[in-house]
């Protein structure tokens, strides 16, 4: 991903809301398998790390984006964002 189409996707997720959270359970298979499936209705997912989580938000992330085969955004503060091309595509990035 280029930081063009970076820039792109960071600017579309500031709309959006925040629907992961992850809390004290840490990244159990039912958080996995709701990213998994907000990903393919919306593509962008914003999520966010508690305080009361054991991972930082960086490592939350990039873990849950390898096992949904999705590309981390960008993480700032407490916030992360994860893309990954739906099977009917939405958003058009740029090139």
């Amino acid at each position: 991903m280029t930081s063009k189409q970076r820039a792109y996707l960071r600017g579309l997720a500031s709309k959006e809301d925040t629907i992961l959270h992850i809390g004290k359970n840490g990244l159990g298979h039912n958080l996995v398998k709701e990213l998994d499936d907000a990903l393919e209705a919306r593509e962008l997912v914003k999520g966010k790390t508690l305080e009361t989580s054991p991972l930082t938000p960086r490592e939350a992330a990039e873990e849950l984006a390898s096992q949904v085969g999705g590309e981390v955004v960008t993480v700032i503060g407490t916030k992360f964002v994860i893309y990954r091309k739906s099977k009917k595509p939405k958003i058009e990035l740029p090139r």
